[in-house]
């Protein structure tokens, strides 16, 4: 079941930054296109891999504030297991 939550215009353009970096990791730039995917589409959700991808940024100190950012928003649109 597809959750309802798509990408603010906020998270969006930090994707955005994400993927232009020069410094991102390519888990971030993933995590960013992830993202940058959901904007206004309720019925995308992100993958496993990509939800691994953004709990390790999350975790990662020397991630930018902008790919934590994104990478949050994309593990809300991660489907749960019932």
């Amino acid at each position: 079941m597809a959750k309802s939550e798509v990408t603010s215009k906020k998270v969006s353009s930090a994707a955005s930054t994400v993927l232009r970096s020069k410094t991102a990791t390519k888990a971030e730039k993933s995590v960013a296109a992830s993202a940058l995917t959901q904007t206004g589409s309720p019925k995308e959700t992100t993958s496993k891999k990509v939800a691994s991808a953004a709990s390790k940024i999350l975790h990662d100190p020397k991630a930018s504030k902008a790919a934590k950012s994104v990478a949050a928003s994309a593990l809300t649109q991660k489907t749960k297991k019932k």
